[in-house]
């Protein structure tokens, strides 16, 4: 992809940004909340106030097809990496949800707010106990050990609202070690949907769900291609109201 990627209702400037634009990226920013009824346009069918949050913005394209989506939410990404942060935060100004959305720089478990979310969010790193990437700057972005994952349901648990719920965008195998980490925090599993690559492969990842309630959960699936280079018809349909190619 290019350093700017056209969306139909924003721009997205990934310079300076470790983490581009990426399909596990794109998929949680057009499912997250999916419990909502939506219009063809992509945005929520009378969604009320919400408050949502990105952990780990990058870019900031989640929260913007987020802002797109729930169009009386506001929207806050918290990013650490400074660079990318100034790229994000210059998204977020250059984009017609501007006035809902804010960029806040520096770790996420060291941001003293006293906000609550209705949704939070993240396409988080997870090479866990990995070989690290020798450049820095992508090594942050990249790996983590599971410490980071035990203190985002820990933030999580304090700050959802009490509906609210956390959805993250994961590989299929941390999948009982969240639920795990949840249950400890007081969370419940909320659903999920396995996504494959083909309908023959198997799941590599999981956008998983947790809420202090759940709400009639349930598995999911998703398959991105129908045939080499061929996306589905269900993620044309998912991406169409965001990319200009649909």
């Amino acid at each position: 992809m290019g350093q700017v990627f056209q969306f139909k209702q924003f721009a997205v400037d990934q310079n300076n940004v470790p983490m581009r634009i990426n399909t596990d990226g794109v998929l949680l920013g057009a499912t997250a909340g999916f419990h909502q009824e939506e219009a063809v346009d992509g945005s929520a069918v009378n969604p009320g106030a919400m408050d949502i949050l990105d952990i780990g913005t990058g870019t900031g394209v989640i929260a913007l097809m987020l802002a797109q989506r729930f169009e009386q939410a506001k929207v806050w990404g918290v990013e650490i990496d400074e660079l990318a942060a100034e790229t994000a935060g210059m998204n977020f100004k250059q984009s017609p949800f501007k006035n809902r959305m804010q960029l806040v720089h520096g770790d996420i478990f060291h941001w003293q707010t006293e906000l609550h979310f209705d949704l939070i969010v993240s396409n988080p790193p997870f090479y866990i106990n990995s070989l690290h990437n020798p450049d820095q700057r992508k090594k942050v972005a990249k790996h983590t050990d599971d410490t980071f994952f035990k203190e985002m349901i820990k933030f999580a648990s304090e700050r959802l609202k009490a509906d609210g719920q956390i959805q993250l965008i994961v590989p299929i195998e941390m999948e009982q070690f969240l639920k795990d980490e949840a249950v400890a925090h007081g969370l419940e599993w909320n659903g999920q949907c396995n996504i494959r690559s083909f309908e023959d492969s198997d799941s590599f990842r999981c956008i998983i769900s947790f809420a202090r309630k759940a709400h009639r959960p349930k598995t999911e699936e998703f398959i991105i291609y129908k045939g080499r280079g061929i996306y589905s018809d269900a993620y044309n349909h998912l991406l169409e109201p965001f990319f200009l190619a649909f």
